[in-house]
């Protein structure tokens, strides 16, 4: 597939953050893959975007964890978000924002660690991000230890859950 189709297949649909991300679908429709890459740099602690027209529903593949209890679909580009081990953005369910956690460059792949917002994850999966902190295996938090989590930024929920886990 040449550059112009993917980028072609990427503008199909109305980007939902125009000027800030795009989707960039690559490989054969038998290799579908996607992933979410910024249109302009993201200094270190700035809001990418801003968590707005969320849909409650339940815990999913495609679903943001928020609570305790509770997921969300994104409704937006912000669903082509993949996971890294070594990631360049932090969904801050709490501030309901997402946020760089290092300086981004335009052209460089929006990601954030999966169990920082996922307990126990509806569809677990065998990462392949390539980072030296590799989980290998992405289950959630709760199939974490505490010395792994802690070098992630983790919603509030995702601490409470761990703490309770820790002290039983």
């Amino acid at each position: 597939m040449t550059s112009m189709n993917r980028k072609t297949m990427a503008n199909t649909t109305k980007q939902t953050h125009p000027g800030y991300f795009i989707i960039v679908r690559q490989g054969t429709p038998e290799q579908y893959s996607s992933k979410l890459v910024a249109e302009r740099d993201f200094p270190l602690g700035s809001t990418i975007a801003e968590l707005k027209g969320l849909t409650p529903g339940p815990k999913a593949y495609s679903s943001v964890q928020i609570s305790k209890t509770e997921h969300i679909e994104l409704n937006s580009d912000l669903l082509y978000m993949n996971h890294s081990c070594d990631p360049s953005a932090a969904m801050d369910v709490d501030k309901r924002a997402v946020v760089a956690i290092k300086d981004i460059k335009a052209g460089d792949e929006l990601n954030f660690f999966y169990p920082s917002t996922e307990w126990d994850m509806a569809q677990p999966f065998d990462c392949w991000c390539g980072s030296s902190k590799c989980i290998r295996r992405v289950q959630g938090a709760r199939h974490l230890s505490k010395s792994i989590l802690e070098q992630f930024p983790l919603a509030s929920h995702i601490r409470a859950l761990l703490a309770e886990r820790d002290s039983q």
